[in-house]
């Protein structure tokens, strides 16, 4: 019995040092979910997932950057590409999950037609999501801008406001904490989610399938090819992620692979 515990315990000593370790950053809803969700699959590839959950677009990079953490996953393209330029780093996409749809909301209102002169808009204030807004905005027929193609339109760049929209921005995560206070407000659909808004039925406009800002999941680049990465990658694009994406999130969420 004594050599079997001890054979036991050197088989589980082994194995505890064959285990890999990532440790994700994420936001809340969907990211942190949809981590949750593959650790169980990631367990049976040999690494142990650790999710660290943050509610900012700044520390998942910041954190990965100074190697304090192994990824994040929260962003999208564009997002990552303003990062890197405005911080001097050089976090890269590891691979694309899926897509959540930008969308204006409302407590006030029930149409954009609705929308009085002066009414008070409220988008977010980071370059990408900001652009973002605008240009939904813009393909709602709300107001013009100089470049219909330009991710980072900013106020200055609209040419034509009809209604006399009067424009705030506001750190993204903190915009659904304001709804009730202006006419209308655009959402990232992973705070939408948390707020418990339903993209799907409230939002009064909301960006197409096509939309490019696909959420990825990033790292460094002396990182973004490992086994483990690899192996997270693979457990992101299955047939149960996608499945688990789109019951659990009735198209406010959709999979991008």
């Amino acid at each position: 019995m004594k050599k079997l515990l001890v054979a036991l315990a050197a088989v589980a000593a082994f194995s505890a040092q064959a285990d890999e370790t990532l440790t994700v950053a994420a936001t809340p809803v969907p990211h942190a979910e949809i981590l949750e969700f593959v650790k169980p699959a990631l367990a049976k590839e040999g690494v142990s997932l650790q999710v660290k959950v943050f509610t900012d677009y700044i520390q998942p990079n910041v954190q990965v950057a100074e190697k304090r953490l192994d990824a994040n996953f929260f962003q999208h393209q564009p997002y990552l590409d303003e990062f890197n330029k405005a911080k001097g780093t050089n976090l890269v996409a590891v691979a694309g999950v899926h897509l959540e749809p930008l969308g204006a909301y409302s407590s006030k209102y029930k149409a954009l037609t609705e929308l009085p002169g002066g009414a008070n808009v409220v988008i977010p204030n980071d370059a990408t999501n900001g652009g973002r807004a605008l240009l939904l905005l813009a393909k709602a027929g709300l107001i013009k801008l100089k470049d219909s193609n330009n991710i980072l339109s900013t106020t200055k760049d609209i040419t034509e406001n009809t209604k006399d929209l009067k424009f705030r921005e506001l750190e993204a995560a903190t915009i659904p904490r304001v709804l009730t206070q202006v006419d209308l407000a655009l959402i990232n659909t992973n705070y939408a989610l948390e707020a418990k808004l339903d993209p799907s039925k409230d939002a009064l406009v909301i960006e197409g399938n096509d939309s490019p800002y696909v959420n990825i999941l990033v790292a460094r680049p002396d990182d973004k090819d490992s086994d483990a990465m690899k192996k997270l990658v693979a457990v992101l694009h299955s047939p149960e992620v996608k499945a688990f994406i789109l019951e659990k999130y009735k198209g406010a969420v959709l999979p991008a692979f």
